[in-house]
This record gives C-alpha cells, structure tokens and sequence, in this order.
C-alpha cells in the first residue's frame, strides 16, 4: 500500500520485514521477523514454535519434523504472511511451490530428503525402505549410478582405441563399476535382512547408546551378476563388440 506525498513519490507501508530459512549449523528451519500477528501465522499455518534466543525471540519447526513437511509448512507460512502484508524472504530451498532449477537441483533435493529420513528412522524396516531406494535392481541410486557409468565407461574405450591409445584409465573406471554394483548387492541383503527384523522401540527413558566409530573395511569380492559379466571381460576385446 502506497499513500502518494507531495513531491508524488510513494511511501511504503510494510508490516515487518520476515525471514524463513534453514540453518545451515543446526538445520533447523527459523523465521527472524515479525510481529505478534505475524507469529500467530508462522505457529498456525507453519508448524512454528516460539524459540527464545540469546539476540531476541525467533520461531523455528521442530527438531524432527520432516524435510517435506518442513517445506510445506514454510512455503504456507510465507504465503500467509504476505498475504497479511508483510514482507517475506522464503529459502528457495524451502519454497514447495517453487519450480525446480534443473534435475540436479531436483536431484540434490531428493537425497537431502533421503537422508533426513535414514536420520530420523527408529526401527529396522525404516531403514530398510530407505536402503530400498539406495540399492534395488534397476531403479536403486547405486544401480542407476552403475549405468551412468557403465554409458561412460564404453564410448570412451572405443574412442581411445580407435585413436591407437591404450584406454588403461577407462579399464579403471570398468574395475570401479563392477566394484560397485557388487557393492549395491551387498547393501540390498543388508536390506532385506533389516527389513524382516522385529520392530522395536526403545523406553523413551532409555539413554542414547554411544556408537563407537570404526574402520570402513573394502567390501568382499562377490560374484558377478550374468548381467555385470560382460564389465570384466579383457579390454583387447572391445573392438569386436561394436556399439555397445
């Protein structure tokens, strides 16, 4: 709203000035800003809580609401707010309206999600639903990553030995995809192993069980798949293979 002045330039009359982003530290979702109106909208139709702070009061989500929910309930806040007339500065990142800046981004924002859900899992059978999408045949992240190296892996070789070289780094790459997608295997009977195990919780007096760090040792070497057969054969074959 503008109410025009004498010398005809208009003066804004802003409610507040509100921010709603994530922070990067903690990760949680926090909104600076504000009135009493204002925090009626952010507790009502965002989720938020009243948070006192050591540089004044602020709101933030709950520490374990989830990623999706964290998003709706910001980008219905903000909504509100501006309806309201109050400006408002929305993360991008938490803007569910909003569309995509590209695969990648879209990409980044899923296992973002993926990993507050394994951070948030409580039993067994929720980690293995998050492994599900890690490691099942085909559709899995690590399958999928197998493809896209596997598509890399093959034109490659064939360029360089049609140029007369010797494609030592893209044998590397094939070595480190077959190790992979056997990697991939392991984790999906680590998946279904978990997903058959009893559910149980823990007393919610019981106190936080220390986990101690240890090594990450190379998995074993596991048996090729009929369809992973062909990664390993000797490069000298290649030529006769044609487009892949």
């Amino acid at each position: 709203m503008s109410t025009p002045t004498s010398d005809q330039e208009p003066r804004f009359s802003v409610l507040g000035y509100i921010t709603i982003i994530r922070d990067p530290r903690t990760q949680l979702v926090v909104a600076v800003g504000g009135d009493d109106r204002a925090a009626g909208i952010l507790q009502t139709l965002g989720g938020f809580v009243f948070a006192p702070g050591p540089r004044g009061p602020y709101h933030c989500q709950p520490h374990d609401l989830p990623v999706d929910q964290q998003r709706q309930g910001a980008t219905a806040a903000a909504h509100g707010l501006l309806l309201a007339g109050f400006s408002v500065h929305l993360d991008p990142s938490l803007n569910a309206l909003a569309t995509p800046g590209g695969d990648r981004q879209a990409a980044l924002r899923y296992l973002d999600e993926l990993a507050e859900r394994a951070r948030q899992a409580t039993n067994d059978r929720e980690v293995a639903a998050v492994l599900t999408e890690i490691a099942t045949p085909h559709d899995g992240l690590l399958p999928r990553i197998a493809q896209t190296l596997v598509a890399t892996w093959a034109p490659w070789t064939q360029r360089l030995e049609a140029a007369g070289q010797k494609p030592a780094l893209a044998e590397q790459l094939m070595n480190a995809t077959s190790r992979l997608s056997s990697h991939a295997r392991v984790i999906e009977k680590i998946r279904d192993q978990a997903a058959v195990q009893p559910t149980r919780t823990a007393p919610a007096s019981a106190p936080p069980v220390a986990v101690r760090p240890r090594a990450i040792t190379p998995f074993a070497e596991q048996e090729e798949a009929p369809w992973e057969a062909w990664l390993t054969r000797p490069a000298t074959t290649s030529k006769s293979t044609g487009v892949l």
